[in-house]
């Protein structure tokens, strides 16, 4: 990397580099040799810090166009593609999706795929393979796989690594072990079993700095008190739904309604009844937002139809008086949502 501006300093110019968003970078290697050296360099996503010029972005893979992925920048509202997800597992669903580190990574899962002829499930259920994304790079990496084949898990990141839990094996079992991930070792280990397994699917949030895990339709949820003590079994009464955590406040979907958590009571902020007849959508969080994507309209008793969606509806829960309103919708990606996160880089 040298010569990236005339009478420059290169130290300088990164500086200013640092500053161009992301949706951009692309155009900014066509420049020159060493500007796409400079583009590629973890030195200029380490300089992003420096100068505070990093982005919040958002992740998002849905049933269709299958294991591709898409990333939404609010900042200019407008969606990138990344490559396609080189599993060898077709229409991969089902699996654990996080970021860290400003990469984006993507554990287990299995195929979603149908037999067309018969209707049967056409496919691995369950499977111990994790990739990861960089974006620097811009590629896709095979890691270390898991200690187990799973689907329908928890995952969340805890201090900079990756928890999975529950879910199911390759043989349909549900299972109550447990495991963290180091991305700079590429390295997992066991950690504490769950108390109890279910024979539902079970998703994982981290609230108050400890990862929460919750089965559908269980009021009850296990809590990470530490690696050490293991999980809790806590009857917090949450409301069934859709869930998001917003600068570590949680909110709920439900009713058509959207609720906040303030101590062991629940404020309505909003209505959410034009999302009643959405099914598969995903609720998430982006900086000081909640958002709704995707998903699929009907069939009702009148209308036997199947629309999928390519929305995004976004709640800014900051304002006094919060009311939802629409951004650019997801170019490629449209349908159930499968894994969506946010990502800081």
């Amino acid at each position: 990397m040298s010569g990236l501006l005339e009478s420059i300093p290169d130290a300088v110019a990164l500086r200013c580099l640092a500053h161009v968003p992301l949706h951009l970078h692309p155009n900014l290697e066509l420049v020159s040799r060493s500007w796409r050296a400079a583009i590629r360099s973890d030195e200029l996503f380490r300089v992003r810090q420096e100068v505070r010029s990093t982005e919040d972005l958002l992740c998002v893979c849905a049933f269709d166009p299958e294991n591709i992925w898409q990333v939404y920048s609010p900042n200019c509202d407008r969606w990138l593609t990344l490559p396609l997800l080189p599993s060898r597992i077709r229409h991969l669903a089902h699996f654990g999706a996080v970021t860290t580190a400003g990469k984006l990574f993507v554990l287990g899962g299995g195929s979603d795929a149908v037999n067309p002829l018969t209707g049967d499930h056409d496919g691995t259920f369950a499977t111990d393979e994790v990739w990861s994304y960089d974006f620097v790079q811009r590629r896709w990496t095979p890691l270390a796989p898991m200690l187990l084949p799973r689907a329908m898990f928890a995952c969340c990141v805890l201090e900079g690594k990756i928890v999975v839990a529950g879910g199911f094996t390759t043989c349909r079992k549900s299972i109550s072990g447990a495991e963290m991930y180091d991305p700079e070792n590429d390295v997992w280990t066991s950690i504490p079993d769950l108390h109890r397994t279910h024979n539902s699917a079970c998703s994982g949030l981290v609230v108050n700095g400890k990862v929460h895990v919750l089965h559908k339709g269980l009021s009850t949820v296990q809590v990470l008190e530490s690696v050490k003590l293991g999980w809790a079994v806590k009857d917090y009464g949450w409301p069934q739904g859709p869930m998001a955590v917003v600068e570590d406040v949680l909110y709920v979907m439900s009713h058509g309604l959207v609720f906040k958590q303030e101590g062991d009571t629940w404020k309505m902020v909003a209505s959410a009844s034009e999302f009643k007849r959405r099914i598969g959508m995903a609720m998430t969080s982006l900086s000081e937002e909640v958002l709704i994507v995707g998903g699929v309209i009907g069939p009702d008793r009148l209308n036997w139809d199947i629309k999928p969606l390519s929305d995004v509806d976004v709640l800014t829960v900051g304002n006094d008086r919060p009311a939802w309103r629409r951004v650019a919708p997801m170019t490629r990606c449209r349908g159930t949502i499968l894994g969506c996160t946010q990502l800081t880089i």
